[in-house]
């Protein structure tokens, strides 16, 4: 009986990544194109499309790519998965902030499934364009991707279909991490949600805590002879990821009687207070908040902004199927790389596991003079970055090397990487 041949390599820290999923796919070069995307998605290549990816890892071929997102026989819930597997053991039962919001990119036409003229997020006004729910959780400021859910609006539904809110897939979504086994201290979302008494009723039937946005008409039912009570501005130090702080104001809101929900209204400005810098709230966190519960409701727009980020730099609008299996395969081989990111952050270790250990020459990498120095999930892509650009480097310039032969460059490039590849993934057993 033949052998399967074993798989291409790439780069260490990704192939060790990598290894992790490789049951998941039945082939060889199945396995290899997943590990060539990844180091495609993490690298620094602009843009993220396939025959980019193909360019800066090695493929030959990146109509095998488009192959491997679109029709290769491997499937997403199988990678899923054992992501989230991995995922919650190197989370170890430590319970996170869960940050649930939805995410919209534009896309031309009407061929993409569920691709309609809706609110989209990434550019803030309506548009034609494609929108998930997502969930992605945020432990000691590093955020980690969860699950998604595209939503599909009622025009574009298929005979298949049942048509069901943002809340409600979000609530399937929290139905289903709590199914996992995640635990959570405090769920965040904006308005959308904080607006749904359903979503409201399904975090109190699960006893979860959350902090939501409401909308600044939002309406109670009132006792008769009751009255709306807006008690004293108080301030608060609102502090930011990067340390710094900023003095804000709140007040709390008391339709009635104050009960299990308390509302409040945040600000930067009591007097003014400035559309874009004004926030009403409604949290059933107990005890004395009004110095905490800011900070707590800050987080979302901060875990927005990362994510945001995150998927803008690896890549999560640059897929270029149109069929919504093939969308969402997309979007969980972006969920990986960004898990990988997110598992290299010294927040996602756990206290027992010791770092695995470097060879000397990794112990210098901090000497590269752009090195980033900071702890957070953005930084840590940036140093991921600066190890892969020797592999990446000599796959580009390849074809050159194949016309003109420059034993110089390519032995030195052949040594620089072999020097990245000495540099080890941090990941779980």
């Amino acid at each position: 009986m033949t052998q399967a041949r074993p798989a291409a390599s790439t780069v260490t820290f990704v192939d060790e990544y990598c290894q992790l999923y490789e049951d998941v796919f039945p082939d060889v070069r199945s396995f290899e194109h997943f590990k060539r995307v990844q180091a495609g998605m993490l690298s620094e290549i602009k843009r993220k499309t396939l025959p980019a990816i193909a360019k800066a890892t090695g493929e030959s071929d990146p109509q095998a790519l488009h192959h491997f997102v679109a029709y290769a026989p491997w499937k997403m819930e199988e990678l899923r998965a054992r992501r989230l597997t991995k995922l919650k053991q190197v989370l170890a039962g430590r319970a996170f902030t869960l940050c649930i919001d939805e995410t919209g990119d534009r896309k031309k036409g009407k061929t993409t499934d569920y691709v309609a003229s809706q609110y989209i997020g990434n550019i803030g006004k309506i548009a034609n364009g494609m929108v998930s729910v997502n969930a992605y959780g945020m432990l000691d400021q590093i955020t980690f991707p969860l699950l998604f859910k595209v939503y599909k609006p009622h025009p574009r539904l298929k005979p298949e279909d049942t048509y069901k809110t943002k809340p409600e897939l979000a609530i399937e979504i929290i139905d289903e991490l709590e199914h996992w086994g995640f635990q959570f201290e405090v769920v965040l979302a904006d308005c959308v949600y904080g607006e749904s008494s359903a979503f409201i009723s399904a975090l109190e039937k699960r006893h979860l805590k959350y902090v939501l946005a409401i909308r600044s008409n939002h309406g109670a039912w009132l006792p008769a002879g009751s009255r709306i009570r807006e008690l004293s501005w108080r301030p608060f130090e609102r502090v930011f990821s990067n340390g710094e702080k900023e003095t804000r104001y709140i007040r709390e809101i008391v339709f009635g009687w104050r009960g299990s929900v308390r509302f409040y209204l945040i600000t930067i400005d009591p007097r003014t207070l400035p559309k874009d810098g004004t926030w009403f709230i409604m949290t059933n966190l107990e005890g004395k908040i009004h110095k905490t519960v800011g900070n707590t409701y800050g987080l979302r727009t901060w875990i927005e902004y990362g994510f945001k980020q995150s998927k803008n730099e690896l890549g999560w609008a640059d897929y270029r199927v149109t069929d919504s299996a093939s969308i969402e395969r997309w979007w969980e081989l972006v969920f990986c790389a960004y898990t990988l990111v997110s598992f290299q952050c010294t927040a996602l270790q756990t206290g027992e596991r010791e770092p695995a250990s470097q060879a000397p020459e990794v112990e210098r990498f901090p000497e590269h003079r752009w090195w980033d120095t900071g702890q957070g999930w953005k930084n840590t892509l940036n140093n991921l970055r600066l190890i892969l650009q020797p592999f990446v480097f000599g796959c580009l310039l390849w074809p050159w090397m194949l016309l003109f032969d420059l034993p110089c460059l390519r032995t030195g490039l052949a040594q620089l990487t072999s020097i990245m590849n000495l540099f080890h993934a941090r990941l779980p057993t």
